[in-house]
């Protein structure tokens, strides 16, 4: 896929990403008769859907089969080590081997209460796949692929630094100062370095820009770009 199919195929994705948001949000608020607020819009589901099927369009063009890409709710649970199972948003499973993995999340509003839960999740949720992967759960599977996408508000709010409490001990600098958009730049790239996931890619959108899906990206190594490069790149190589 090269550059500029990309470009509007993560711009598609995006204006999908507002479309759905904003309907579950009219829709949430015309049944109760009042406006619900995010907690109606986070609860809805299938926001992320555009990324999905611009994933299933790369996967389709490198020759992988319809049935071995899965991404329907009853498709997407694999066994976890420190749980029974978590349903990831994409796996692509090729004569019994599970080969790549994709995982989904966004965030808007509540950046107080939520980045810290997403940080933790997008941690447990690697360090639980690979001791389960350790301890064969996915048979005779090679080294899976495992990659984390991310889409953050582009606001003041997420760009304007954010103070750190230190009772005891201080954190580290790298977080003082920080906002909430370095944070995640600082997850995205501690997750790769620490060999958590094999690409991460962090996106940024300003609300409500359903209009263009236009977006920025602020961590070079976790660019869209290196992340399809990555992924392609690795269930081709088992296609051959």
């Amino acid at each position: 896929m090269d550059d500029n199919k990309l470009q509007s195929g993560v711009e598609k994705a995006i204006r999908h990403f507002w479309k759905v948001r904003n309907d579950q949000g009219s829709r949430q608020g015309s049944k109760s008769g009042k406006d619900r607020g995010s907690r109606a819009v986070v609860t809805g589901g299938q926001q992320l859907d555009g990324f999905i099927h611009l994933f299933i369009e790369m996967c389709n063009g490198i020759g992988i089969k319809e049935d071995a890409i899965k991404v329907s709710k009853k498709e997407v649970a694999l066994p976890g080590y420190f749980r029974p199972t978590k349903q990831w948003d994409l796996l692509i499973v090729v004569n019994d081997q599970l080969l790549a993995i994709i995982e989904l999340k966004s965030q808007f509003g509540s950046l107080g209460n939520n980045s810290n839960n997403r940080a933790e999740e997008a941690i447990g949720s690697a360090q639980d796949f690979w001791t389960a992967y350790r301890e064969g759960a996915f048979l005779n599977s090679p080294r899976p692929w495992l990659g984390y996408l991310f889409l953050l508000e582009d606001s003041e709010k997420s760009n304007s630094p954010v103070e750190v409490k230190e009772p005891n001990f201080e954190v580290f600098p790298e977080f003082k100062n920080a906002s909430y958009v370095d944070r995640y730049s600082i997850l995205c790239q501690k997750l790769l370095r620490e060999r958590l996931y094999d690409a991460t890619a962090l996106i940024l959108s300003i609300p409500n820009s359903s209009a263009k899906g236009k977006y920025s990206e602020p961590e070079p190594e976790a660019t869209i770009e290196r992340f399809v490069k990555s992924f392609i790149a690795h269930v081709s190589a088992y296609l051959e």
